[in-house]
């Protein structure tokens, strides 16, 4: 904590999370004092844990699959709470991410903003690391444009400039600023 509240005193309100219960556990007070803070969850999110993401983040940048989606709404009817959403594309169909394959993204983003009534604001993408990401952010961007969606979550530490300059409007830098995750 004693590296996020200088931040705070600063004036960031946007953090981001990868786990469920750390974010519980670093952020249910702080949330309660600064409640301007969006608190965004970034990593995979397990079905299991839908209840407490909805409960805690304000945007969710993993959404991945149809079962996550119907659990998602009704966590938050549950909770009468909504969250911000990206859908996350799996360009390559590399099979250690999750993600909804390139083919099929039209008609997930339709199913999940007409028939749940998610609040899907955005989209997101983790480029296989071999490849040039510009390709894959160009891409995002245009699928994004093209189903009314204005946000794009895409570029970390290492390519985050690369991700600006093709349309990103939420990077993920925290091993940039915090330094490398210690297990």
């Amino acid at each position: 904590m004693e590296t996020i509240a200088p931040l705070i005193n600063y004036g960031q309100l946007h953090f981001g999370e990868n786990k469920v219960f750390e974010a519980i556990n670093k952020w249910s007070v702080l949330l309660k004092k600064n409640i301007d803070i969006n608190l965004h969850m970034l990593g995979h999110l397990q079905s299991n844990k839908a209840n407490d993401a909805v409960s805690i983040f304000s945007h969710i940048h993993s959404l991945d699959s149809e079962k996550l989606a119907n659990i998602l709404a009704r966590e938050e009817k549950a909770l009468n709470k909504k969250v911000k959403y990206f859908i996350q594309v799996n360009f390559d169909n590399e099979k250690q991410k999750s993600g909804i394959p390139f083919n099929l993204i039209d008609e997930f983003i339709n199913y999940t903003k007409t028939d749940l009534k998610l609040n899907v604001i955005g989209l997101m993408c983790i480029p296989p690391a071999n490849k040039d990401p510009g390709s894959y952010f160009k891409s995002l961007n245009f699928i994004g444009k093209k189903n009314n969606l204005s946000e794009f979550s895409m570029g970390m530490s290492n390519d985050y400039l690369n991700a600006i300059d093709n349309g990103s409007t939420f990077i993920r830098i925290g091993s940039a600023i915090f330094g490398e995750r210690s297990n």
